[in-house]
């Protein structure tokens, strides 16, 4: 479904707008790795946090900051920009999940472990999704592809069976001779191994 057949289903003043912006949003995150934008977004906020954090337990502050804290910062914010990559510019959707799945392995030493694990597994599973997503028509096209060689297959076998050449190899061109068979590719300019 897309935007514009979102458009035409239902009239924005016919129901106040919920549910044709509702169908809209449906359009526009059928065409993109949505979910896995969104979880790597999400990844990125523990691993970019848990480094500042400060925790109080009664009247006891326990400071989470570390060495590598601007190291974390930076793979938090890098984490959510991929997660809106994904978004906005799915056509990279395979280099921004495998640098997710990059950032998270280097979350674990870098950030608490990786957010103390959490920022780090949802960085694996936002980044697989991203890599394994593939677009509407890509999916159709390989189906289509996957039927169409058994009946290509016949007839490509039905042309070459006037000539004894091989199915595999395209025939020769009209107006050219056929038996090509004499000429070696190392007597062409001199000879094998000629430099000049």
């Amino acid at each position: 479904m897309s935007a514009e057949t979102a458009d035409t289903l239902v009239p924005q003043e016919r129901d106040g707008g919920f549910r044709y912006w509702r169908l809209r949003f449906r359009a526009w995150r059928g065409h993109r790795p949505f979910w896995a934008g969104l979880i790597t977004l999400v990844s990125g906020l523990p691993i970019g946090y848990f480094p500042y954090a400060h925790l109080h337990l009664g009247n006891l502050t326990l400071a989470m900051s570390t060495t590598a804290g601007a190291g974390s910062l930076i793979i938090g914010v890098l984490l959510v920009t991929l997660g809106l990559t994904m978004w906005f510019h799915s056509i990279v959707r395979v280099f921004a999940g495998i640098a997710a799945i990059l950032l998270a392995l280097v979350s674990i030493p870098v950030s608490n472990l990786g957010g103390f694990f959490v920022g780090f597994l949802l960085a694996l599973i936002g980044g697989a999704l991203s890599v394994s997503w593939v677009p509407e028509k890509a999916k159709r096209r390989t189906a289509e592809d996957e039927a169409a060689p058994e009946s290509a297959g016949i007839a490509e076998a039905a042309d070459t069976a006037d000539t004894d050449a091989d199915p595999l190899l395209p025939g020769p061109r009209a107006g050219v001779e056929a038996d090509v068979t004499d000429t070696r590719t190392d007597w062409f300019k001199g000879g094998r191994h000629s430099a000049g």
